[in-house]
């Protein structure tokens, strides 16, 4: 066998060689990931098992929070996480969908690029920030203008009945919706710029006006994508902590008024574990933690599989 021979095989193995122990050093970093999250899990269960012992699923349904006497139930933090959430969703979501058709469809090329890196530095900026101009700044202009006329011309519904106190629900909900505008309009964007062109001159070519074209062609086609970032908008505002625990009031109740102070699960985690003296106390606090971990892997896995939906569609993986 000639000497280049020999070397074109050396060559190959060496190759298949490579190939394989590149595939797997990959493989193991990817199964690493669900290895870590597995990990965790099993930790927090292990660590949460206590507080599911002595209280069951009334750990859940039950509003009464005293580390003394040993009694726990989630309930306030529950809904405190939820309604904030839901409320700066509501919120957040035409704001966010209407900056993205804007950035996409109606501003000039430039201007929107612009927007565009503007809105991803504010999606960078760290909660915490956020958290101080809310405490320094949001709430008192609450306390002082929006929450007393709230009060004189709505003060007849539940929902804003109380004293002013800047500090409160209302309060948690606008800082929630400030900071999650940026990651869903972030993402909406991108779904939007996938819409294909063509799509959009035919809407045109059949005599449609931009906006029945962006209302016919472009929302329908992009809505999965925006719904995910909306449910990803969610994930982060559910599991926010610094910036609402500044500005909520970390008082462990529920009411209906967005004018009272109120909880979420994240605050508490942060305000109390390092106070955890009992072993109790620590685990009813990790069982928290266990059930916003459940529900943002719910949350995200749900707006990934929107997202891969949308995706799947545009690259004709549907048809």
């Amino acid at each position: 066998m000639s000497q280049a021979a020999i070397t074109s095989r050396w060559k190959i193995k060496t190759g298949l060689n490579g190939d394989f122990i590149f595939k797997g050093i990959t493989v193991l970093f990817a199964f690493s990931i669900l290895v870590i999250l597995f990990l965790m899990i099993y930790e927090m269960v292990e660590q949460s098992l206590p507080s599911m012992a002595k209280s069951g699923w009334r750990f859940i349904t039950d509003q009464n929070w005293d580390a003394v006497q040993e009694e726990f139930g989630a309930l306030p933090y529950i809904y405190g996480s939820v309604v904030s959430s839901i409320l700066a969703l509501a919120l957040a979501t035409p704001l966010s969908v209407g900056s993205a058709i804007f950035i996409t469809e109606i501003a000039p090329k430039r201007l929107g690029a612009v927007m565009a890196s503007l809105v991803e530095l504010l999606a960078a900026i760290p909660s915490v920030i956020y958290g101080l101009w809310g405490v320094l700044v949001m709430a008192p202009w609450l306390q002082s203008t929006v929450q007393p006329f709230l009060i004189d011309h709505f003060g007849f519904l539940p929902f804003f009945q109380g004293a002013p106190y800047g500090v409160s629900m209302l309060a948690a909900i606008f800082i929630l919706m400030i900071m999650v505008v940026p990651i869903i309009t972030s993402i909406s964007r991108e779904v939007l710029l996938a819409v294909p062109r063509s799509q959009k001159e035919a809407a045109i070519a059949l005599g449609a006006t931009r906006w029945e074209m962006i209302r016919m062609a472009v929302l329908p086609y992009g809505r999965s994508g925006i719904l995910g970032a909306v449910i990803l908008g969610m994930g982060r505002a559910i599991g926010e902590t610094m910036a609402v625990t500044m500005v909520i009031g970390n008082t462990p109740q529920i009411s209906l008024s967005l004018l009272s102070p109120a909880y979420t699960m994240p605050s508490v985690i942060a305000n109390e574990f390092a106070e955890a003296t009992s072993k109790i106390h620590s685990s009813a606090l990790m069982e928290i933690g266990l059930i916003l971990l459940v529900v943002t892997l719910i949350i995200n896995a749900m707006a990934r599989l929107l997202i891969w939906s949308v995706t799947r569609r545009q690259s004709g993986g549907g048809r």
